[in-house]
């Protein structure tokens, strides 16, 4: 038979190791956590980059179609812009 102080170690250890385990597991989550939101930061700005990119070539498009004169009375109107334009609009 193991003796009393064999019993306290033993029974010492075992309680050290799932004290170390829980330990070792919440330190692991917390970093898994904190990744997680680094990587949805930086996805956010990501998409808010690409959305200002967008936003501006819409701009750009719809500020090339607000220089285009279609008013045949202008003296600004030019019809091979608006026909390019609308060959461009039909593919």
């Amino acid at each position: 038979m193991a003796s009393s102080t064999v019993n306290v170690v033993r029974y010492t250890a075992l309680l050290s190791g799932i004290f170390y385990g829980v330990s070792h597991r919440r330190t692991l989550q917390k970093a898994h956590d904190e990744d997680v939101k680094h990587h949805a930061v930086h996805e956010r700005e990501h998409l808010i980059a690409q959305a200002k990119e967008a936003w501006k070539k819409k701009q750009d498009s719809s500020k090339d179609s607000t220089r285009l004169v279609t008013d045949p009375e202008d003296p600004r109107f030019d019809l091979e812009k608006l026909l390019a334009k609308w060959e461009s609009e039909s593919k």
